[in-house]
């Protein structure tokens, strides 16, 4: 299908300034860039080879902020990097699994994104990522 490792693991956020400082204390994390948009605010933080990504909501009529008021900070998602978004989409569809996006939408840094259903996926809200070229 064209998945390529792990992009990024998503965790729902209180604070997004306090989320960022304590990934540079405890895990010497670095920021790769930030984002605010849809209601939310976005980091991502690189801890050696790998990507999480901090996502605090601005509104709480948003998914975050739903996320946040039902089930508190914590692991919200897990990314997959596939070479194309479309192609995977239309795998997953003709497999029959429950996806929240039809068609991929544009993600941070101008990637190609789509998410699955929780229940497409043991319990898990999956997140497919193309990443732009250049990233």
């Amino acid at each position: 299908m064209g998945y390529r490792g792990i992009h990024h693991l998503g965790f729902a956020v209180d604070d997004l300034d306090e989320a960022v400082a304590t990934y540079e204390r405890l895990f010497g994390a670095e920021v790769e860039d930030r984002a605010t948009g849809e209601g939310l605010a976005g980091a991502n933080v690189l801890v050696g080879g790998g990507r999480i990504e901090l996502l605090a909501a601005e509104d709480a009529d948003t998914p975050i902020g739903r996320f946040l008021a039902s089930r508190g900070p914590g692991l919200h998602h897990v990314a997959y990097q596939v070479g194309d978004v479309d192609s995977v989409l239309a795998q997953l569809r003709e497999r029959g699994l429950r996806l929240i996006d039809e068609a991929p939408r544009t993600g941070i840094r101008g990637s190609r994104v789509a998410f699955l259903h929780p229940a497409a996926s043991g319990g898990v809200l999956t997140e497919i990522v193309q990443p732009a070229e250049g990233h």
